[in-house]
């Protein structure tokens, strides 16, 4: 009986103990990023340039190397020519969430992250004059994502990686019916700090 007691004071003291040090690693962040996006299948037949697009996330860490985060992103790309006519814009708006999963390399103030979520967005159509023509209404997707975080200091770090979104919508355009499918991959660059 007093080998248990001690055994399970052991382990009381352990689980304390790894619990305070987690505590004095700050939980939550926020992050702002932003970059170039390349489509890797186009809208319909709207031949798409490069784009450009920003993100805003707030990360909680609920585990050593494990967190959520969520927020809101924007990606927008042109079109000389598509459905829609010469000279239009489509933009994909909307919130994102899911699991961050981060991990120190050694003791170099790197780490490597890598995040799998969901997009809840939708895809605006706009003419030259920034003119909303057509709009999806908001649905689900997912987005994939991995990168390297670089400490600054007092809280900060520098992170670039790549992110893969792909969201599938149906809208009807001048009486057609037309299902809007975007995958575009975007490099980008991220400052966040954590609180």
């Amino acid at each position: 009986m007093k080998r248990k007691v001690l055994i399970a004071l052991a382990l009381i003291a352990l689980l304390s103990f790894n619990s305070y040090a987690q505590e004095k690693e700050r939980r939550f962040g926020f992050e702002l990023s932003g970059g170039p996006s390349f489509t890797t299948r186009e809208i319909d037949d709207a031949g798409l340039k490069t784009g450009f697009g920003f993100e805003g996330t707030l990360h909680y860490r609920f585990m050593p190397h494990l967190g959520v985060y969520g927020g809101w992103g924007w990606n927008r790309s042109a079109s000389d020519d598509s459905f829609a006519g010469n000279d239009i814009c489509f933009e994909e708006t909307g919130y994102i969430f899911g699991l961050n999963f981060s991990h120190p390399v050694n003791n170099s103030g790197l780490s490597y992250f890598l995040r799998a979520g969901g997009l809840f967005n939708h895809i605006e159509t706009e003419n030259r004059d920034g003119d909303i023509i057509n709009d999806t209404g908001h649905g689900f997707g997912f987005q994939l994502a991995a990168g390297i975080d670089i400490k600054l200091g007092s809280d900060w770090s520098l992170s670039p990686g790549i992110k893969f979104n792909s969201l599938s919508r149906e809208t009807e355009y001048e009486g057609t019916p037309r299902k809007l499918f975007w995958q575009y991959i975007s490099a980008g660059i991220g400052v966040s700090k954590k609180f």
